[in-house]
């Protein structure tokens, strides 16, 4: 056959593929990120199929699909409330990072991967999955509780530590030496800065120009100021992610809320093609070496987690229950581990086990965070009731 026909047809079972999956993880609760990842890795090099003729297409899809996650998490926020947030949130944020990236860089550091791998591995491990804890605060009907301000508060200082942290490890993998590293920091500050400053400022201005009645002319708008953005960026070494969630912020109002409406699905559809892409690009046979450490790494930074929201909720006088149900919504990792092993691992700067490692990790991660949080609840009451007899 002939071999756009072959491409078709791969990519024809692989969006299928992807549908049933996604429907099969929302039945039983989880993330379908796992899945996703588990697709790829059974498709990919070394896997039970391995696809071919689809490298074209499937690495520019994953591509947007990052700049799209990133895109539509930055129009979740105003400028305004990103300041309040990080106002309020910046003691809990620091706590966040301090505890949540130090595990991830002390294995890399065992592990012999260096300091690059350390700086890639503190991010895997760090950063919570933004989507799938709204996802899961919404299906749970917790968007009204008291704690839920305290973990959104921690989401946006991560969000924006991102922003800084993606332009540094970008320089770093491309061989920067220490002035490169420094101008980058510079430039990634600045550029935060002025975004920022702008959207406060003249947002309305940002809005109106990509903002359209006709949908189609809207979405050819959005779409297109969001690549041309993310291309900027990336030729001034900021991060096309980067770039694409800085429009996001700076994009306001009703223009967000119809941007948001119309991107979900594309987002839903690349960002699925991103985990496929990383997946395929893992042989399975690296994941076993590896899958002890993981589960360590996944055992150790669920505690941070709990422990950061605990204390976090704590600090505004919540209740017990509210304290744990904070920590272990914020447990889940997913969509930025993966960006962030994916830009480590196709520099070619770290050890090649590090995609098994973030790949098992995030398996666990995506798959444990729903259901932490979920159970969260029955777990503390009978923990509860188990200390009260004894202490009777």
């Amino acid at each position: 056959m002939h071999n756009s026909t072959v491409a078709l047809i791969e990519l024809g079972a692989i969006f299928f593929g992807l549908g049933v999956l996604g429907r099969l993880a929302w039945k039983i609760g989880i993330s379908p990120i796992p899945f996703y990842l588990l697709g790829g890795l059974a498709f990919g090099s070394g896997g039970i199929l391995p696809l071919e003729g689809i490298e074209g297409f499937t690495s520019l899809a994953s591509e947007i699909g990052v700049i799209l996650l990133l895109l539509l998490l930055g129009l979740e926020y105003s400028a305004a409330e990103l300041v309040t947030g990080l106002r309020r949130s910046w003691l809990a944020g620091l706590v966040d990072l301090a505890l949540n990236a130090l595990p991830g860089a002390a294995v890399a550091l065992m592990l012999g991967w260096g300091p690059i791998g350390a700086l890639a591995m503190a991010g895997v491990t760090y950063i919570s999955s933004s989507g799938i804890i709204a996802k899961v605060l919404g299906d749970l009907g917790r968007l009204g509780n008291r704690e839920t301000p305290v973990i959104l508060s921690i989401l946006v200082f991560e969000d924006l530590a991102m922003a800084v942290y993606l332009p540094i490890l970008t320089a770093v993998l491309a061989g920067a030496t220490l002035l490169g590293g420094l101008s980058a920091i510079g430039i990634s500050l600045l550029v935060v800065t002025l975004v920022l400053l702008l959207a406060l400022k003249f947002g309305r201005f940002v809005s109106a120009i990509v903002d359209s009645p006709d949908p189609e002319v809207f979405l050819l708008r959005v779409l297109g100021a969001a690549l041309l953005v993310a291309g900027v960026a990336s030729q001034l070494q900021v991060s096309a992610a980067v770039g694409a969630f800085l429009l996001g912020i700076a994009i306001s109002g009703s223009t967000a809320e119809n941007a948001t409406r119309m991107l979900e699905p594309l987002r839903d559809l690349f960002a699925a093609m991103f985990f496929v892409v990383f997946g395929l690009s893992t042989n399975p046979s690296t994941i076993p070496p590896v899958l002890a450490v993981a589960l360590g790494l996944a055992v150790v930074t669920t505690i941070t987690k709990v422990a950061t929201g605990w204390w976090a909720a704590g600090r505004q006088g919540i209740a017990r229950m509210g304290r744990a149900r904070a920590g272990a919504a914020l447990v889940a990792r997913g969509e930025f581990s993966i960006v962030i092993a994916g830009l480590a691992v196709s520099a070619g700067a770290v050890d090649d086990r590090l995609a098994a490692l973030a790949t098992a990790y995030v398996l666990i991660m995506a798959a444990f965070g729903p259901l932490a949080a979920r159970f969260v609840e029955p777990v503390m009451r009978l923990a509860v009731a188990r200390i009260r007899p004894a202490t009777a």
